[in-house]
């Protein structure tokens, strides 16, 4: 069921009773409709106020609803033809993507019929699709996507942005990235006053390239403005630690840190089945620690926190893994779910807003003020 996902998914902020809808892409994951109809039924057992709008080839879906009767009543199915491909460009979906259905997908969201939209498909086409129909909120320069990653922490999950929107992020963009990590850890995971660290090479001041040196001074200065507390630079190290609450990086270094996170956890999982396997003594001593391996198994399995939320966007966009299987789509189908609940994505467009006005009056300020010093 979808509460056994993960139990830290309670943590985020619940909201009043009544219906909350998800808009979900039938067609872009890897495993096909299968999968994220399998998905859907994991997560209505536990959400008995969730309904979806599922867009995509009308005449695959009808049969694989049909064999779920916990799903009748609960689905709108919007037929599309067109599917966007993991090989497709950006570009090239932009231009002629507007049948299939992840565009469908966004557009739900867009016209307000859905409070989230959830994909399994190709992330860079989700991204645009997602920036050319909802916008970026007013002072976002660069949206990001956030992901959450086991810790250590008082709280189960740390919070690691950016993670693929965008290879690059200048100084301004990290310090947005730091603003938008520390609303969504605030109000999405309940963080009063979360700690941010800036990923680096190093924890000390003079290393790092030029742009993290800059942002260093910046995200720094916002701390009260931003209601969070700064570590400074962080390593890789620390992505698990309880040092720190949300991790600030460029797309093209998160990235390669979640690939690297998962493919490790993954490993390890492996290794210990072979290990408790490889003898009928192990197996005995397996029977004795089942209880403690399936809690081990279930915090490092990167399935049970499946989705990276793409933040700075006019709407919740929930991009899961490419190659989630049910447990993963219901994942993160949950997290869509309880971010539509909490409200968080009104107090993020708040929060950005408020930022950007305050930016505003500073530069203002100081127009004003070297306008007088010339005079």
């Amino acid at each position: 069921m979808a509460s056994e996902l993960d139990p830290a998914f309670e943590t985020l902020t619940q909201a009043p009773a009544g219906r909350t809808v998800i808009s979900v892409d039938a067609m872009g994951g890897d495993r096909g409709p299968a999968a994220v109809v399998a998905g859907l039924a994991l997560s209505v057992a536990d959400l008995p106020d969730i309904d979806f709008i599922l867009h995509g080839k009308e005449e695959e879906l009808t049969p694989l609803l049909a064999r779920r009767p916990t799903l009748r009543g609960r689905v709108t199915v919007v037929p599309t033809e067109g599917v966007v491909r993991m090989e497709d460009k950006p570009s090239q979906v932009l231009r002629t993507g507007s049948n299939t259905s992840m565009w469908s997908t966004i557009e739900a969201v867009r016209e307000g019929k859905a409070k989230a939209a959830v994909s399994c498909g190709n992330t860079g086409a989700l991204m645009a699709v997602s920036m050319i129909r909802l916008r970026k909120l007013p002072g976002v320069n660069r949206p990001a996507i956030a992901c959450l990653w086991p810790s250590r922490g008082p709280k189960p999950f740390n919070v690691m942005l950016d993670v693929g929107a965008d290879i690059k992020a200048d100084a301004p963009d990290l310090l947005q990235y730091a603003l938008m990590g520390a609303s969504y850890a605030r109000n999405g995971l309940g963080y009063a006053r979360p700690r941010v660290g800036l990923l680096n090479v190093g924890t000390e001041d003079h290393k790092g390239r030029a742009e993290l040196k800059q942002a260093l001074d910046l995200i720094a200065g916002a701390t009260e403005a931003g209601n969070f507390d700064f570590v400074g630079f962080v390593e890789g190290g620390d992505l698990p630690s309880a040092k720190v609450d949300v991790i600030v990086t460029d797309g093209f270094t998160g990235n390669i840190a979640l690939k690297t996170g998962e493919g490790t956890a993954k490993l390890v999982g492996e290794l210990l089945r072979e290990a408790l396997g490889g003898s009928f003594l192990s197996k005995i001593g397996a029977l004795f620690a089942i209880g403690p391996l399936r809690r081990l198994q279930q915090r490092i399995d990167p399935r049970r926190v499946n989705g990276g939320v793409f933040l700075g966007l006019n709407g919740t966009v929930v991009k899961s893994h490419g190659s989630a299987d049910a447990t993963g789509v219901a994942a993160a189908i949950m997290l869509a779910y309880k971010l539509a609940r909490s409200g968080f994505q009104e107090r993020l467009a708040q929060r950005v807003a408020s930022l950007a006005e305050a930016a505003q009056d500073a530069d203002r300020g100081e127009t004003i003020n070297n306008n007088g010093n010339a005079e």
